[in-house]
């Protein structure tokens, strides 16, 4: 240390007032643009589009942020584990006393208080909660089922809030563009809320106003979420990164908050879909829409859940034939309603390839004229050809119950892992799905009962799930349940398989052939009469 002393003294003796001078004017630049670099970071905007490495950044100079909404998380989700391990309990001493009670009540009584954590938690969890919901392949059928009532229960923001965000958006007071604007909201979502409205010119429209402050509520969950799944990681070992699974979400969600994309998605799915007449989409109003503001075309119709209370409530004590008549038009146009549904579905997994990416009920409507109308275009999901011809052929094998050939479809959709044992997946199919009965050649047995089945394969080899896949899946049995309401009897697959056969029969492509020749030939290349005459008799019901 004194040698150290000495050296440090014999240097400073031999510097000149002018060189400490000059040593101090540097350290003091140094020191000023590390003051620069902080207040740059500081004033930063957040990023407009999603980037892991500038949310990093912006967040970084907040740990008082994260800090403040991690103890929120920790104290939500632990909460809820409370309630959990204490209605455990309680269900332990039922189950003891009552049998009947089973792992499903369990299951959705989970469901239930992530749900309520969900909506606590706000915009993001929300999502990630409705995210869920489409996938029972990972959560469970009822998990899946508690969460889909995410849909229905978001509570609204303030009216003030909302004209202030048009204003701000539009340029000017809302009396410039609009004669009339609803005083609630009639519906509220995650990430917005869309009043009814009436333009200046008379039009009516749907103003959709997304909540204040959002991006920098979910970019900052994003980023919560990614610090997780990067602890995680370290934890676990795993070689694989998991926050690209946060990166990816993060790049979806901060998409959605634009909502000029969701006007061009819009545009883009009614004129795709404009050669199928019954199939409606509302049109953009472009001049009254910016990143935050949404203004489309108002569609008059019933929601599936209006036709559901209209075909299974009757007035006590009003028993009379007009009741009776307007209970059956209603059913009658609850199961138009899912037929079309069901084939607009199919026109978008086999047709267009163009499909909508949230298709729960509330985001149907029946047109007085018998058209379906979509709703909420914030994600549109893209299929590729090959994709779109091997989910026909899977549909085809299902309703054929050909096994092996519906594993191989969806190993075509890469559904099946590679390296996944498919004489194993075939055999575990059959088991699962050969109970099937048969009616007139095509499956006696509701759509759901067979997606349960598959889904179970699915968890145990580990299958990977494309969204296309899900949506669809979803999708139609969403559909399934909605006419269970009007006829108990209604069956997807009986719907379905006409406009499946209409496809193979008049879409003259290889591929096309290829399916057709799987299903009237066998492998001796010998014609199967019985399928052929039921193509034939289907196809003549189109």
């Amino acid at each position: 240390m004194a040698c150290i002393g000495n050296l440090l003294e014999r240097i400073l003796t031999e510097l000149s007032g002018v060189d400490l001078f000059v040593a101090d004017l540097k350290a003091m630049e140094a020191y000023a643009y590390y003051l620069y670099y902080l207040a740059k970071l500081w004033t930063k905007p957040l990023p407009e589009v999603y980037d892991p490495e500038d949310v990093a950044d912006y967040f970084t100079c907040r740990p008082h942020v994260v800090a403040l909404r991690l103890l929120e998380v920790f104290s939500a989700f632990a909460s809820a584990a409370i309630r959990i391990r204490t209605s455990g309990v309680k269900k332990f001493y039922m189950s003891s006393m009552d049998k009947s009670i089973g792992g499903d009540v369990a299951q959705y009584g989970f469901g239930l208080v992530l749900k309520e954590t969900m909506l606590n938690l706000g915009p993001t969890f929300i999502k990630v909660g409705q995210s869920l919901s489409t996938r029972p392949d990972i959560i469970g059928s009822e998990i899946s089922k508690a969460l889909s009532e995410l849909h229905d229960q978001i509570p609204p923001f303030p009216r003030t809030l909302a004209m202030e965000i048009i204003e701000d958006e539009l340029g000017s007071p809302v009396e410039t563009y609009f004669s009339h604007l609803s005083e609630e909201p009639v519906a509220a979502a995650s990430f917005g809320q869309v009043y009814k409205g009436c333009t200046v010119e008379g039009i009516n429209v749907a103003v959709k106003v997304q909540r204040p402050n959002l991006r920098h509520v979910v970019v900052r969950d994003i980023y919560i979420l990614r610090l997780g799944l990067g602890l995680l990681q370290k934890i676990a070992k795993r070689k694989s990164d998991l926050r690209l699974y946060a990166d990816e979400l993060g790049k979806g969600l901060v998409g959605e908050l634009d909502y000029t994309l969701e006007a061009a998605n819009a545009s883009e799915f009614m004129q795709a879909h404009a050669p199928f007449p019954f199939i409606r989409a509302p049109k953009v109003y472009q001049h009254l829409s910016r990143k935050r503001v949404l203004t489309m075309e108002w569609m008059a119709g019933e929601s599936p859940r209006d036709l559901i209370d209209m075909s299974t409530t009757v007035s006590i004590g009003d028993g009379s034939d007009y009741s009776k008549r307007k209970q059956s038009d209603a059913r009658r146009r609850l199961l138009d309603l899912v037929n079309k549904g069901v084939e607009a579905s199919l026109i978008q997994l086999l047709e267009t390839g163009l499909l909508h990416a949230d298709p729960h009920p509330g985001n149907l409507r029946y047109t007085s004229t018998g058209e379906i109308g979509f709703l909420d275009f914030g994600l549109l999901c893209r299929m590729q050809k090959k994709h779109q011809f091997a989910m026909l052929a899977s549909i085809v094998h299902i309703v054929n119950g050909d096994w092996s050939l519906l594993v191989q479809a969806l190993t075509e959709m890469d559904v099946v892992r590679p390296g996944t044992n498919i004489r194993r997946v075939t055999m575990d199919l059959e088991d699962a799905l050969g109970e099937v009965e048969f009616k007139d050649g095509i499956p006696d047995v509701k759509f759901s009962k067979v997606l349960g089945k598959i889904w179970s394969v699915a968890l145990k080899y580990h299958f990977r799930m494309p969204p296309y896949y899900t949506l669809v899946l979803r999708s139609l049995a969403s559909l399934e349940g909605l006419a269970v309401a009007a006829d108990p009897k209604f069956k997807t697959f009986e719907a379905a398989y006409p406009f499946v056969v209409r496809k193979l029969l008049t879409d003259n492509t290889a591929a096309t052939r290829r399916i057709l020749h799987l299903v009237v030939l066998n492998r001796r290349k010998e014609f199967q009469w019985q399928k052929l005459a039921l193509f034939l008799r289907t196809g003549a019901t189109r």
